[in-house]
């Protein structure tokens, strides 16, 4: 249950409807996701957010998918069970098959076991592995 009400779009303000619309218009959608519905609590913070997600997952050097698998991988790390479940649909939009998402949370599940070893041993990072200058 989310710590705030949710605010629907017949209740919103108009800066609040402004950044629904934009949201549901960029997205191709007729609705609004939960998580901007408690963002607009906030306009300011649903605004700025909105903002930079539409900024960072628009096309550019890196496909939809990818995008959409990176976000996910991240979730799953950060344990946001919300942000796993959108972005495992976003992804499956973009064309991640179940094969993907296997080897996807595979290389999760790795990274974060050898991270974890990597940092409680605090392994000195080989000169190999450093920017040459």
């Amino acid at each position: 249950m989310s710590s705030v009400a949710m605010i629907e779009y017949a209740d919103a303000s108009p800066e609040v409807r402004a950044v629904y619309d934009d949201i549901m218009a960029t997205r191709k959608v007729d609705w609004i996701n939960n998580f901007w519905k408690v963002l607009a609590h906030h306009p300011a913070t649903l605004r700025r957010t909105w903002e930079s997600i539409k900024q960072v997952m628009a096309p550019g050097a890196l496909d939809a998918l990818t995008k959409e698998m990176i976000y996910l991988a991240i979730s799953a790390s950060n344990q946001c069970g919300y942000c796993t479940a959108s972005h495992t649909a976003g992804a499956r939009k973009a064309g991640m098959t179940d094969a993907m998402l296997g080897e996807l949370m595979a290389v999760v599940g790795m990274a974060n076991e050898t991270n974890g070893l990597a940092s409680g041993y605090q392994v000195e990072i080989d000169d190999a592995f450093k920017p040459k200058r």
